[in-house]
Formats: C-alpha cells, sequence, structure tokens
C-alpha cells in the first residue's frame, strides 16, 4: 500500500446525561456494572493471549520457512499468519476507549504502510512520494540511509532500528517498520493484480541463501525474523497489561461504573462506526482502489473485517470463543441495557446480528467468487453491493449503540468520524 488516508480527527457526538446506577438497577444487577468490567478485562486478556499464542505458531512457521526456504515451507508461514490474525481482530473493540491500547496498536496494526520503505518494489510503485522521504528507501538493501539530513545506519537489522527509528520515521504514518502487515508484505511481496483475481506472489527463493533471487536475501530473512520476534514481544507486552495488577485492567477498573461503561461504549462505537464502517471500508469503495485495503498483500481483508466486527459483538453480550475453542463468557453491557430497557437491548442485539449476517455474506463471497479487491472494484456492482451493504449494517449497528449509550446515561461519548462518512466531499481533494 501507499500513503496514508486515516482521517482520525473528525468525531461523531452521542448526547447523553449523567449516570445513576442506583436508580434504575435491579437488585440483581446491583452491582453488575462492576462484574461488567472485568468480564471485560477477562475478555481482553484471554483474546491478546490467544494473539500471542498464534503469534507464537506463526513464529514457529517462519523460522521453519527460513530454515528451509521452499515454496511448501513458504505457503505454511503464509496460513500460520493468516490463522494468527482472527484473534488479534478480536481485540480491536478494545482500541479507542481504552489509551494504553490506542497507543500501543500503531506498533502491531498500522496500515497503510509504503512497502518501499522495507523492501524492492516493482515500477509502478514509483520512485519518490513529496510526503515521504523514505518511500523507496529499501532496508533490506541499503546499510545506511538519509532522512532529514541525517544518516541513519541501518547495517544491522535490529528491534531497536524497527521499532525505534524506522517505525513512523519523520513523523510519517505509513513507514511502518514492525507488526502485522509489515510480516505480510514479506510473506507475499506486493499485490501486483489491482482488482483483478490474486494476491501477492513473492517467491520462496527471496529467502534461499543458495539459489536468491531480488538480491539481500540475508537481510530479508534477518527483517522477517526479527519483525515477527518483535510483534511477539509487543503482544506479550499487551496481554501482560490486561492481567491481574495489569494497567490495561486497572485502569478499567479504577473509572468506576460510569468511567468504565464510557470505555467500553467508546470503543465499541469507534470501531463500529470510523474506522470500520468509514476508513476500512466505505474508504476504499468510495475510491475502488485496492491499496485501501486492510489485508492487502495477502487479500485476507474480507476475514479482518469479519473478526472486528465479531470484536464488537464479544464485548457487547460479554461471551468470547478462545482460540481453543473454550469460552470466556460473564456479565455484559447487554445485561446491564436491559436492565434499563428490553427494548434497546433487543435492538442493539438486532443490530450486532445484523452485521454479522452481512460480514458473513461478504466473507463468502470472498471464499467462493471474488477476493475483497475485487468486490470494491470500479462496475462491479454486485460486488459494491455486497460491500455497501456491510457499511449499511454498521451504520445501523452504530445508531443502536448510541442509544444504549443514552439508555445507560452516559455522559457525552465521542465516536471516532471519517471523512468518507462525514465529509465525502473530501474524500481525494488535494
Amino acid at each position: 500500500m501507499r500513503g496514508s488516508s486515516m482521517f482520525r480527527g473528525l468525531k461523531t457526538m452521542v448526547p447523553a446525561a449523567v449516570l445513576a446506577f442506583g436508580c434504575y438497577v435491579s437488585p440483581a444487577l446491583a452491582d453488575s456494572p462492576k462484574d461488567v468490567l472485568k468480564n471485560y478485562a477477562d475478555i481482553a486478556q484471554a483474546g491478546y493471549e490467544d494473539s500471542l499464542e498464534t503469534a507464537r505458531t506463526m513464529q514457529l512457521a517462519i523460522d521453519d520457512f527460513l530454515e528451509s526456504p521452499t515454496e511448501s515451507n513458504l505457503r505454511a508461514a503464509r496460513a500460520a499468519w493468516i490463522a494468527a490474525r482472527p484473534s488479534y481482530m478480536q481485540t480491536e473493540a478494545y482500541r479507542f476507549g481504552n489509551p494504553i491500547v490506542d497507543d500501543w496498536e500503531g506498533k502491531v496494526n498500522a496500515w497503510p504502510l509504503d512497502e518501499g520503505l522495507i523492501d524492492y518494489v516493482a515500477e509502478v510503485y514509483g520512485d519518490e512520494s513529496p510526503e515521504n522521504e523514505l518511500y523507496v528507501a529499501d532496508v533490506i538493501k541499503n546499510v545506511s540511509l538519509s532522512l532529514g539530513g541525517k544518516k541513519i545506519d541501518t547495517s544491522k537489522i535490529t528491534k531497536a532500528l524497527l521499532s525505534d527509528t524506522l517505525q513512523e520515521a519523520g513523523g510519517v504514518e505509513a513507514n511502518v517498520a514492525t507488526g502485522y502487515h509489515a510480516v505480510e508484505f514479506l510473506l507475499w511481496g506486493q499485490d501486483l493484480n489491482g482488482t483483478e483475481p490474486g494476491a501477492g506472489e513473492r517467491p520462496a527463493s527471496d529467502y534461499d541463501l543458495k539459489n536468491c533471487s531480488n538480491g539481500n536475501c540475508q537481510r530479508r530473512a534477518e527483517y522477517l525474523s526479527t519483525v515477527t520476534q518483535l510483534l511477539i514481544d509487543d503482544l506479550q507486552w499487551m496481554a501482560d497489561q490486561w492481567k491481574e495488577g495489569g494497567d490495561a485492567r486497572k485502569a478499567v477498573m479504577d473509572a468506576g461504573d460510569e468511567g468504565g461503561l464510557t470505555v467500553i461504549m467508546t470503543g465499541l462505537g469507534s470501531l463500529s462506526y470510523g474506522e470500520l464502517a468509514g476508513e476500512r471500508i466505505k474508504l476504499g469503495l468510495m475510491v475502488h482502489d485496492p491499496e485501501e485495503e486492510h489485508d492487502c498483500f495477502s487479500d485476507n481483508t474480507h476475514a479482518a473485517h469479519f473478526f472486528d466486527a465479531l470484536g464488537i459483538h464479544n464485548v457487547y453480550t460479554g461471551r468470547y470463543r478462545r482460540a481453543d475453542g473454550s469460552v470466556v463468557s460473564g456479565p455484559s453491557v447487554s445485561d446491564v441495557v436491559k436492565a434499563k430497557d428490553p427494548k434497546v437491548d433487543a435492538e442493539v442485539m438486532a443490530a450486532l446480528d445484523a452485521t454479522m449476517d452481512a460480514m458473513n455474506t461478504l466473507y463468502l463471497r470472498a471464499l467462493t467468487t471474488e477476493n475483497y479487491d475485487q468486490m470494491i472494484g470500479e462496475g462491479n456492482d454486485e460486488g459494491n453491493k455486497v460491500v455497501q451493504d456491510v457499511v449499511d449494517a454498521l451504520l445501523v449497528q452504530t445508531k443502536a449503540i448510541e442509544r444504549a449509550v443514552a439508555t445507560l446515561d452516559l455522559k457525552a461519548i465521542e465516536f471516532e468520524g471519517s471523512d468518507s462518512l462525514d465529509a465525502p466531499e473530501k474524500v481525494g481533494a488535494e
């Protein structure tokens, strides 16, 4: 992908009054908000631990591939990357209400990225960008770089180089050197198919020291190994934040009933509206640009969207199925909303289910008919409609979440917005 098209500054306001649980909660649910917060934290802990474990499994597959860089082992490493995504994507409902998560998220899931920072790119990619001095820096090829007139020593590919020096270097968000998408690019390479069938087609020989294609195979292997370990380090750190005594868990529990529920609803509404419906789906559909799809190198975007939506469902219902099949469940936001107004809870549940139905249609189409980047292609009316149906469902879902916020008598909450939804006339205007 090229460039960053994030519009994080826009907000949509949800008005409400002051919280007063004692006024409406039944005796059986008198302490449920605190229990809801604990279950919310328990699900977060489980989700990040699953993300960590599936990333470790991916690392084993990558290690096997680097030891024996065959096409078969490359396919296995790619499959392990895809298998690692569902657990992580379900945690994204924790982003926007929790500063600890949102401040950290860019290390592991930042996108879009200017892949020319990392490795070789096709001629069609271009050789410069007025917004990014490191657009085609090619760290794997070059042992030194220049940024702002200062020399950067890249002779050794270390965790510190990737995370401290190159990640968002020069203040450019598209300089993504770490996380899932850096690993994805190194496994698949660029997807040069546009809105035609096909994902990235990087050859296994890009890592074969005895039969090296495209040069710098040793450094490419070092980068892939290092960035994978760095991802595991970052996931371990976040999993620890949600354990008993962890800072993220403590922040939620110490926020009190009103503050804690505000955290939860901010995350649900922001992911539903500005991030998922807007930045990740509607924007790409408006401009019909495969560069705006989330898992663009692997053509796994349908799954990324599906599990983002499932994460919202998990948090509202207080139920998460772990990667091993076990279930974490307990008191939920749904329980508290239902205690105040069963009709509003029923409305939210219906909207959540409708979103999952629309996501399921998109997911099945990706498996049976065409990839997500083809669905958003210009002139593909049927594919466009499948994607638009998801956006429409997410917008209805967000409205239902707003009504739940009002039902809970929470103070005004700001949901993340997106130009694609709030100011579509600005999209593409330079």
